[in-house]
């Protein structure tokens, strides 16, 4: 398997700046990997750097609290698409979920894949390091049933990133009907071949580039 096909190549510093974006987008060519993943500021500069070079561009959605209004949501989703985007991760309504609204986190999620529809790939980021075991499974399936093609471990921005219990939890919830991504938590290659073998299908990291040259330099990767 071609590891870097699998990765989401990330930068949603605050602090980021134009030729930050640059640099990552140059990197996701050499690499080949999957997409980069931006604020929705630098949607439109990275389409731009990338245009017909085969990478997807990713950006986020209700980030990082999750706690904007279904509407907001789906014009940010709306407008990322317009600059470019064709993968949008939009954190869920954390509250609703742990406050048991099961339905108000449907329609959230749903409104965002209603809005872009056949544009782009939807990725629910359920922040599983706040959650219970029950808490992933239920937002899991929520996910599937509002439609959305990728369920995501985590923001990076709160407690901790992906484990490998968590990619196992959320394979199993899902099924093999859409993909789970772990963002957060792959420190080394080995961390991202078990996070395969648990059940992901992306891998969300801002390190990649050591990762691939460690490997290389160690193992003739």
């Amino acid at each position: 398997m071609k590891y870097e096909s699998l990765i989401d190549h990330t930068l949603l510093k605050a602090d980021t700046k134009h030729e930050d974006i640059k640099k990552l987008c140059e990197e996701a060519i050499e690499y080949g990997f999957a997409s980069v993943c931006v604020n929705p500021t630098w949607v439109k500069t990275s389409a731009e750097l990338l245009r017909g070079r085969g990478v997807n561009i990713c950006t986020v959605i209700g980030f990082p609290l999750g706690a904007n209004s279904a509407e907001t949501k789906a014009f940010e989703a709306i407008n990322a698409v317009v600059n470019g985007a064709t993968e949008v991760d939009t954190v869920i309504n954390i509250g609703a979920l742990k406050g048991k609204d099961n339905k108000l986190v449907e329609q959230d999620i749903r409104a965002v894949v209603d809005a872009v529809r056949d544009k782009a790939l939807v990725k629910v980021i359920i922040e599983a390091c706040l959650l219970t075991d029950e808490e992933k499974i239920r937002a899991c399936k929520l996910a599937v049933k509002a439609g959305a093609d990728y369920v995501k471990t985590s923001t990076g921005f709160s407690l901790h990133g992906a484990t490998f219990e968590d990619v196992k939890i959320m394979r199993e919830s899902v099924g093999p009907a859409i993909g789970v991504k772990a963002s957060g938590g792959v420190r080394s290659i080995e961390d991202l071949k078990k996070m395969v073998e648990c059940g992901a299908s992306r891998i969300g990291t801002s390190s990649a580039v050591r990762l691939f040259t460690d490997q290389e330099n160690t193992n003739g990767y």
